[in-house]
């Protein structure tokens, strides 16, 4: 499998051992080889969940490389707006903004998410779907 998105449900999931959704992240993250890309607003709204064991090993897939974390550039806040007004009606947050931002960039669509709802509904340049990774049942 080649590289994928990541969202923040993913990432709770794997880092807290109490989510009903912990054993599928493991397991699915144990078996996926390829690189799993995301930007920083996901990481800082991951560690709001996780308690100090958990977001010290998020920050240890982090600095490993595991999870490929972008800084987001000056010249993308301007775009995020964009996409922040686009979805206005579904209140999109910063970090899933961030994410469709990073999929047109990239031109990655596969995303490991919960937010079957939301990420069916966004749209890449060109009207593209994301292509929600089933990793859970």
């Amino acid at each position: 499998m080649s590289r994928l998105l990541v969202d923040t449900g993913f990432l709770v999931a794997l880092g807290r051992r109490a989510d009903p959704l912990h054993n599928a992240a493991s397991g699915f993250f144990r078996r996926h080889a390829g690189p799993l890309l995301t930007v920083s607003p996901v990481v800082v709204e991951t560690s709001f969940f996780l308690d100090a064991r958990a977001k010290l090993k998020l920050l240890d897939l982090v600095q490993s490389g595991r999870l490929k974390t972008l800084e987001l550039p000056m010249a993308a806040y301007g775009d995020i707006a964009a996409i922040i007004g686009r979805y206005a009606d579904r209140d999109i947050d910063f970090a899933d903004a961030a994410l469709v931002w990073l999929a047109e960039q990239s031109a990655c669509r596969a995303i490991l998410t919960v937010d079957l709802r939301d990420f069916g509904v966004y749209r890449l340049k060109g009207g593209k779907r994301f292509e929600v990774v089933k990793w859970f049942s």
